[in-house]
């Protein structure tokens, strides 16, 4: 060792930089064809299903009794907040599927920074890493990502807060430790007045 602060073993790898990808960012004509296909087969194949499912199961539950029924506008208002509880977790269940499409394109700035952000999470924590010991809880879960025990996450992550000593609640059965006092004022027919 020669005593360097940037000293890297031999085959250390070193990492590159993530591509930043912002608000202004402009996907090339590639990444437009796969959010296009992403898009086009997220409802398709998933939104349109799942939604279709939960007005089906909907209309089922409101049939039998389960569900009742609006007054005035019947199993509408339940079927339509089913159908649009279907379309979102329809679109959120493609999430990874498309963003594997965009990892396997080539030459493409968007599949490049996810391709770099899963290999920064995948990799081993070491002296050279960018990695934070926090990424595996705060970025999602990752089957290549082992988290720390249960236990050292809370000793880690949250702090510690003293029990508060009174009670947060305010209601009439429980005291509160806060007195009222009422000061007992006398006044004379000449207006005097005196604290007794």
């Amino acid at each position: 060792m020669n005593g360097r602060a940037d000293y890297r073993e031999p085959n250390a790898e070193v990492p590159r930089p993530i591509p930043h990808i912002g608000a202004d960012y402009i996907p090339t004509e590639e990444e437009r064809r796969v959010f296009a296909e992403c898009n086009d087969e997220s409802f398709w194949f998933r939104s349109v299903p799942l939604a279709a499912t939960s007005m089906l199961i909907t209309q089922g539950l409101i049939s039998k009794g389960i569900l009742s029924s609006h007054p005035k506008y019947g199993s509408i208002p339940k079927l339509i907040f089913a159908c649009i509880m279907g379309y979102f977790a329809g679109k959120l269940s493609y999430v990874k599927t498309c963003q594997e499409k965009f990892k396997n394109l080539e030459n493409s700035p968007l599949g490049e920074a996810l391709r770099s952000g899963q290999a920064r999470r995948s990799s081993p924590t070491g002296h050279y890493s960018q990695k934070s010991k926090y990424d595996s809880n705060v970025s999602g879960h990752s089957s290549f990502v082992t988290s720390p025990a249960p236990d050292n996450v809370e000793k880690e992550m949250l702090p510690h807060y003293e029990p508060i000593p009174f009670s947060a609640s305010m209601n009439e059965s429980t005291p509160t430790g806060i007195t009222d006092h009422i000061a007992q004022v006398k006044v004379n027919k000449y207006g005097d007045t005196w604290d007794e």
